[in-house]
């Protein structure tokens, strides 16, 4: 039987680096635009990341394309999120795909697209910065730690943002979670970019691109002859394939691995990405070894950490049920909307279930608060959803929608003094129509 030591650390006086209007801990989707909303609604913004750079599942991940930000001919996710999409475009590192709206993009730019426009809003970076805790009393944050290269640092705030995806904020305080729903996680994915692929053949030119509504864009033919041969060829557990144009000739991103674990376990999320890497080079090797358009390619990158589908999501003050999603029930204080298929992918083997929406979805502002706390706010995959509704809305586009939501209501209460329970919810949402977010 194994005894758990503990030591004790000497308690230290932890330096203030800064005070802030808004904080927003995690810097992808979700969080560089609550950040760059927050600091254009006034307030004086920060935000942390753990990487040195910004763009989380999207460059960390290379989860590619962003979808779904159009659906049935009309836009779903405006205002900063497609700003950011037409920015990227034009600098040459993104490629809306009309007429669905998934957007292909090339990671290196879109990290230099997401830095200017946080900066150009006036946000303080803390890159390289580890969330290790925060100090909560009666259900108001005071501050949170942070540790880099400097120590263990503490920012203050009137007003926090939870945008890590895996909830690490809101868990911390104390915020209570969705229960499991007597279901398994959904499996992590490790994508992987191929250079030296022939990107001129019909089938590989209808997978890369992802502008067919209604449509999963697996590459079918593919996915069959892997599945014919999966003892033959020593195939472990696998999804799609999908395919992604990067925009640069004879490059794509791949997504086929895949494994059971729990992210938010650090020992467990060490052993799938050891996992997780093995695959790629082996779906590489296969892919280079039987199919013609992979003959001359090889792995050029592995993401810096593995795509992560599910984990921790608070309880709001409503919890968006499969009911009310698939029925595009609008609520009185709809914030943001969702228009992915609901896409749940069995934590082991290779089957998939995804149902297509008739009609874009709605999130209200109520799922971005958990009741007991007045000045934290979440956005991206923590928000209050029951486990299918989260299938659809755990995608980057509605992440983007949901941190802009947030950042505004954040910038609002933070300007009024008001928990975030009272924000004003005529006013945000004038204030989100103002900037071209879709809530009708």
């Amino acid at each position: 039987m194994s005894t758990k030591f503990c030591v004790e650390r000497p308690a230290d006086s932890i330096p203030v680096a800064g005070q802030y209007d808004v904080v927003v801990c995690g810097g992808g989707p979700a969080g560089f635009i609550a950040a760059i909303a927050a600091a254009r609604g006034g307030a004086r913004t920060a935000l942390v990341e753990r990487y040195g750079f910004l763009g989380g599942m999207a460059t960390a991940g290379i989860v590619a394309p962003l979808s779904v930000f159009t659906y049935n001919g009309e836009k779903v996710i405006g205002g900063i999120p497609w700003e950011f999409c037409e920015r990227l475009q034009a600098m040459g590192g993104g490629l809306i795909e009309k007429p669905l709206g998934n957007v292909a993009f090339e990671p290196e730019l879109y990290k230099l697209c997401c830095q200017r426009m946080v900066l150009e809003a006036g946000v303080e970076l803390y890159t390289n910065s580890y969330l290790s805790g925060c100090i909560c009393n009666a259900g108001t944050l005071e501050a949170i730690f942070i540790d880099n290269k400097n120590g263990t640092e503490a920012l203050k705030a009137k007003v926090f943002i939870d945008c890590t995806g895996d909830a690490d904020l809101a868990w911390a305080a104390g915020a209570p979670m969705q229960p499991s729903e007597g279901k398994p996680l959904q499996p992590l994915s490790s994508y992987f970019v191929l250079s030296g692929v022939d990107t001129s053949t019909p089938r590989m030119q209808q997978a890369m691109h992802h502008n067919r509504q209604g449509v999963n864009c697996h590459c079918v033919e593919i996915r069959d002859t892997l599945l014919a041969h999966k003892e033959e060829w020593g195939i472990p557990e696998f999804g799609g394939p999908w395919f992604c144009t990067t925009l640069q000739p004879g490059v794509v991103t791949v997504n086929m691995t895949r494994t059971a674990a729990d992210a938010t376990s650090n020992r467990d999320f060490s052993r799938a990405e050891c996992i997780l890497r093995e695959q790629a080079f082996t779906m590489a090797r296969v892919l280079k070894e039987h199919f013609p358009e992979f003959k001359d390619s090889y792995i050029s990158a592995v993401a810096v950490q593995a795509g992560v589908r599910e984990t921790r999501r608070i309880i709001g003050a409503h919890t968006i049920t499969a009911d009310e999603y698939v029925s595009a029930f609008h609520y009185p204080d709809s914030v943001s909307r969702g228009a992915h298929p609901i896409d749940i992918h069995v934590a082991n083997g290779a089957s998939q279930n995804v149902t297509f929406l008739k009609t874009p979805a709605y999130v209200p502002y109520r799922a971005l608060y958990s009741p007991g706390f007045g000045n934290l706010l979440v956005a991206g995959r923590c928000i209050s959803a029951d486990k299918t509704a989260f299938a659809s809305l755990r995608v980057q586009a509605s992440c983007m929608g949901t941190g802009q939501a947030a950042g505004i209501a954040a910038s609002m209460a933070a300007a009024s003094g008001c928990s975030v329970r009272d924000v004003d919810i005529d006013l945000l949402t004038t204030r989100l129509r103002e900037l071209g977010a879709v809530l009708n």
